[in-house]
């Protein structure tokens, strides 16, 4: 046997994963879980981006990011820290700078994670980065319902074949495909052999 093959060896799924994971007798479950998680996202962003104050999107943008964050540095002091030190300092340098920007990705990207999830339309990312923002919430010493949220993405990213099943994911996936196996936009055409003569 050549290196070659031992390189190529695939080991199978499991039948419980490929059930839980990839068999559409679940889509209805998974449909549930995927819709109320994009409720929770859109809704959290809707009300930030309609904020009569304007503290997150519009002429005070970035006031109530500022606030959170700087709240944030506080709950780094103690024996037992709520907020790691590397995290501390990515809000110092990083985040606090650019509250403004920051600010605005926050709201429209809840708002956009929400929509694409209750649409199941690219159900697998939207989770994902819904699932970002939990753990950067959770980085910055903030509880509430952040831990179940993360949790509901992260098996909604490992269930993305069939999560998205009963939504837009059904005629999106088809047409744009996933990595290593493009859908029928990205496919090459390749040209007929002109016949012989």
């Amino acid at each position: 046997m050549s290196t070659t093959q031992d390189l190529r060896t695939q080991i199978p799924e499991p039948t419980l994963t490929r059930f839980l994971f990839a068999d559409t007798r679940l889509a209805p479950l998974w449909t549930l879980l995927r819709i109320w998680l994009g409720y929770e996202w859109l809704h959290a962003g809707w009300g930030k981006v309609t904020n009569p104050a304007g503290v997150w999107v519009g002429d005070k943008a970035g006031v109530a990011i500022e606030g959170f964050l700087k709240g944030s540095l506080a709950k780094t002091q103690g024996d037992h820290p709520d907020v790691s030190g590397w995290y501390a300092s990515f809000i110092q340098n990083v985040a606090l700078p650019n509250a403004e920007l920051l600010s605005y990705m926050v709201a429209f990207g809840e708002v956009f994670v929400g929509i694409a999830l209750i649409l199941g339309l690219f159900t697998g990312i939207a989770a994902f980065f819904g699932g970002l923002m939990n753990a950067n919430f959770l980085f910055a010493g903030t509880v509430s319902s952040n831990p179940i949220m993360l949790v509901a993405a992260f098996a909604i990213v490992l269930g993305w074949r069939i999560a998205g099943h009963y939504g837009l994911d059904r005629i999106a996936l088809p047409m744009v495909g996933v990595p290593g196996a493009p859908g029928r936009l990205f496919r090459r055409v390749t040209p007929q052999a002109k016949p012989a003569l």
